[in-house]
């Protein structure tokens, strides 16, 4: 019985959205439900803003949501308590685009990758206006810029320049945009 109670309390009250938290997760499907669910978790939720089913969001404290915002499934931000994602207005973010804060230490050989920790997490920024294709990675520190697209299955790994359009692993430049 105090299992039961521990579960149920640990999905209202834990600092994350997703499948994995099941009392929750149902609220994404119905759009009323969905915002007050991002309002009361997320640092900062925008009107207009969606979150779908079967998104993961880690550490939702440190993660703020503008306005007009589609968080399509399968995605993943994955905050903790040293670093923010900062989505700006009008984002569009594809299905199963995953946004990092931080990446595990490898560079020491004399110990399992899996003992070394992590790297110090670095903010993420989204700028207003920016459409992220499906399958993009966008990982700890990048900034993107105002009006930038990043195509579908991209590997993000530096800072996009307002009205670009980049793709690739790594991703580069592919064109720009007339602002």
């Amino acid at each position: 019985m105090f299992s039961i109670y521990y579960k149920i309390k640990f999905w209202v009250l834990e600092k994350r959205i997703g499948p994995d938290m099941p009392l929750t997760h149902w609220m994404l499907y119905f759009k009323g439900l969905m915002t007050i669910l991002a309002s009361r978790k997320l640092g900062k939720f925008g009107i207009g803003s969606e979150i779908r089913p079967h998104c993961y969001l880690v550490a939702t404290e440190n993660i703020q949501i503008g306005r007009n915002v589609i968080i399509r499934p399968q995605s993943s931000l994955m905050a903790d308590e040293y670093a923010k994602i900062l989505i700006g207005d009008d984002v569009l973010i594809g299905q199963g685009v995953n946004i990092y804060v931080n990446c595990h230490k490898y560079d020491d050989i004399t110990k399992n990758i899996a003992d070394q920790g992590y790297y110090n997490s670095e903010t993420v920024t989204i700028e207003n206006n920016v459409w992220i294709g499906a399958n993009t990675i966008i990982l700890p520190g990048v900034n993107i810029g105002t009006h930038s697209v990043i195509a579908a299955g991209s590997v993000v790994l530096k800072d996009i320049k307002p009205y670009c359009v980049v793709s690739g692993s790594p991703a580069k430049i592919i064109n720009r945009i007339k602002p």
